[in-house]
């Protein structure tokens, strides 16, 4: 039996779980059931190396940091492939299946990051059920047993042609009205998890015959590769060739050789605060509660603190999610209106969203604590061996007091330590560098001050982690 190869995609801001999950934090990566986030429990469930091989996540620029930190919590090793553009699911699954194939893959497992799944063995049973029709060269999804009518999924329906535990697949639905949905489940379709395993030589050449150029863009992109130790950076050049579109477009809803294999496990792609209300811990009165809160007379609602205490009395079917920096209460009828309402924030300026409040780097997170004319504070945490860019600033000087650990700074050429309670000036226009040669995180202060403070003024000389 060949070792399935994971390709983890990772991309997408998630609005529909705003304040929780935005453009500089997506859901992904943020604790929303239990203390993992989703992409480490997506991680782990492909951690049996006798049926999976190292996973390969794509992904983009920003994310990337992200994804290799949490995997390197749970002792996972990944391959990062970094796409240049966002170009939907398409372009970047047929350039993760093609770098796939040069790591002499013969079976690929392509899957969010973003979903739950309860049942790690059902899941693997299911991923070992659709070999044989891999084998025979087919692309075989799993199918969800739905157990309500939900208009929010596609759904697929099997035929009568069956290879082992799979079915053949005669065609994928769009999401459905209410009424629609109730007799998809009558007829016996299932609920469309977009999770595909297949050779990466069917999905490519599937696309070479329904999407010539997006094969072709991700081939080249692949070809022309830059690779910096795990990390594959695709050519920018090529890859923007690809047309957007998501690979049920492209290939899935057009292919005649689509298997589905019924799953056993329990799944839910955590899209909206609805669906934290239906998969979470429900008290007598239909309520889900998280973090610092007190309810009283509330039914049927999902209630949530990431930071201050939040009280809510006599409401029925809402959410409420309170964070250090942002607010969201919410009638459940009307969340789905949540996503135009985050883009209008966003088209307004305000910074909340689509930052948090901590801002996440590879070398570590920052956070404001204060800002006003011609100054900025920030709290910063360096990992351990964690190391800032070398640098300069056109507009800003930078105060760095130490409050934590140990610092090595680079001011000028010149080398010093600071310990705690040491600081430091560092001059509009210097070269400098921060590092944590420690063996704790380092905590520092910095009060900026100038005419810009801005992220974008900085001129990087040096960079360990390869970034533009």
């Amino acid at each position: 039996m060949p070792l399935i190869t994971p390709v983890i995609l990772v991309g997408g801001s998630g609005k529909r779980l705003w304040p929780l999950s935005r453009e500089s934090m997506p859901k992904q990566f943020v604790p929303l059931l239990g203390k993992q986030s989703t992409f480490h429990q997506t991680l782990l469930r492909v951690a049996d190396r006798s049926l999976f091989a190292k996973p390969v996540i794509a992904t983009n620029e920003s994310y990337r940091f992200m994804a290799e930190q949490q995997a390197k919590e749970i002792g996972m090793e990944i391959d990062v492939v970094v796409e240049p553009q966002r170009r939907d699911s398409g372009p970047a699954m047929a350039a993760a299946a093609a770098y796939a194939r040069t790591l002499g893959a013969e079976a690929v497992l392509a899957m969010a990051s973003d979903h739950m799944v309860i049942g790690v063995e059902e899941f693997r049973a299911a991923c070992r059920d659709s070999l044989p029709a891999v084998a025979q060269g087919g692309i075989v999804t799993f199918g969800i047993p739905p157990t309500e009518p939900k208009t929010d999924y596609g759904y697929i329906r099997p035929g009568g042609e069956h290879l082992g535990a799979a079915q053949k697949v005669t065609a994928f639905v769009e999401k459905p009205n209410a009424q629609t949905a109730l007799r998809y489940i009558q007829e016996g379709l299932m609920w469309n998890a977009s999770y595909f395993l297949f050779a990466p030589d069917v999905l490519l050449s599937e696309l070479a015959r329904f999407e010539p150029a997006m094969a072709a863009a991700a081939e080249e992109a692949v070809a022309k590769a830059r690779k910096v130790g795990s990390t594959v950076f695709l050519d920018a050049d090529a890859f923007n060739k690809a047309p957007a579109k998501s690979i049920d477009y492209a290939v899935m809803e057009r292919t005649d050789k689509c298997w589905v294999v019924p799953a056993r496990f329990r799944w839910s792609d955590l899209g909206t605060w609805d669906a934290l209300l239906d998969v979470g811990e429900a008290d007598s009165a239909g309520n889900v509660v998280e973090g610092p809160v007190e309810i009283d007379h509330v039914r049927n609602s999902y209630v949530r603190s990431d930071g201050p205490l939040t009280a809510v009395i006599g409401v029925e079917e809402v959410v409420v999610v309170a964070m250090n920096d942002a607010v969201l209460v919410g009638h459940r009828a009307n969340l789905p209106r949540l996503k135009d309402v985050v883009q209008r924030m966003s088209d307004g300026n305000h910074k909340a969203a689509t930052e948090h409040a901590v801002m996440h780097r590879p070398w570590g997170s920052y956070q404001d604590i204060d800002r006003g004319e011609r100054f900025r504070a920030k709290r910063m945490t360096v990992n351990t061996k964690g190391k800032l860019s070398l640098q300069s600033h056109k507009h800003r000087a930078e105060h760095w007091v130490v409050v934590k650990g140990v610092a090595e700074v680079v001011l000028d050429g010149k080398i010093m330590t600071l310990h705690e309670n040491e600081s430091v000036y560092i001059p509009k226009g210097s070269v400098h560098r921060l590092s944590n040669p420690g063996s704790e995180p380092l905590e520092v202060v910095e009060v900026q001050t100038g005419d810009y403070l801005e992220e974008d003024d900085i001129t990087r000389y040096e960079d360990i982690y390869a970034r533009v």
